[in-house]
């Protein structure tokens, strides 16, 4: 039982949504550095096609740019993930949105637009290519289906962001009926809930050294994430070492949650 034969994944395929950049881009760059070939996809093609290209010196990755949101969009990614791949083993559900209005004047767009993109997008997807995911699932190394979700979705955040907060409590609820359903068929479903990590949407809190310093004051660890803490846990829930492990929702905050 070596650690190496543990945490081995080299040779796999994985998905990972919105892997251009912030935590999808963490988990994407663990993935490849450690031989799986990884597709990532983002609505911005220009910025999708890059992190790809940086991250085919360290294996392989490739660009596959769509909107997951919109129906055609979905649709064309699954078709030229398909005329590539007969099977897939790790589908990560990174990409995200977020939205804040003070109560009273939240739009409907705000709370539309970001539970397609949270909630409704991974589940289409995933739901579009469970066939791909059974077709390489044993009982010791099933598909593996990863949600992010958020600590938001876990406690009441301080901000005004009710649409995200909703749609990541959805998504840890949607991993674990999900996996519910889908455990005969060897795959797991699992969420992971990030707390601060550098990402587009915790730009504005970490663009002074001063907003940084209280946001790392407000983790019990002292600090946000890093790119080892969200590849790390990726890569324990998609290798022999998380096998056993479905429906569960895995707090990666530094301790946050345990706060209320």
């Amino acid at each position: 039982m070596k650690v190496s034969d543990l945490f081995d994944v080299s040779g796999k395929v994985a998905i990972v949504t919105g892997g251009s950049r912030g935590i999808g881009e963490m988990i994407a760059t663990g993935l490849v550095t450690n031989g799986v070939r990884t597709y990532i996809t983002s609505r911005k093609a220009e910025v999708c096609d890059a992190t790809a290209a940086k991250l085919g010196e360290l294996g392989e990755c490739i660009s596959i740019p769509a909107d997951l949101s919109t129906e055609d969009g979905l649709e064309d990614f699954v078709r030229t993930f398909s005329d590539r791949e007969d099977r897939l083993d790790i589908l990560v559900n990174n990409a995200g949105a977020a939205w804040g209005a003070p109560l009273g004047e939240f739009p409907a767009k705000g709370f539309d637009k970001v539970m397609n993109i949270n909630v409704k997008a991974p589940f289409m997807l995933t739901q579009a290519l469970l066939d791909k995911l059974k077709v390489g699932a044993t009982q010791d190394d099933p598909a593996r289906v990863i949600m992010t979700g958020s600590i938001d979705g876990i406690r009441v955040p301080f901000g005004d962001n009710f649409s995200y907060s909703a749609s990541k409590a959805g998504i840890h609820m949607l991993a674990r009926h999900l996996a519910h359903f889908v455990v005969s068929e060897n795959i797991t479903v699992n969420s992971i809930a990030p707390g601060p990590f550098e990402s587009q949407m915790m730009a504005y809190m970490l663009d002074t050294e001063e907003k940084r310093a209280m946001v790392n004051a407000m983790v019990p660890r002292g600090r946000i994430g890093t790119p080892e803490d969200a590849a790390g846990v990726v890569l324990f829930l998609v290798s022999r070492a998380g096998a056993f492990i479905t429906g569960a929702v895995i707090p990666l905050d530094g301790g946050i949650s345990t706060h209320g």
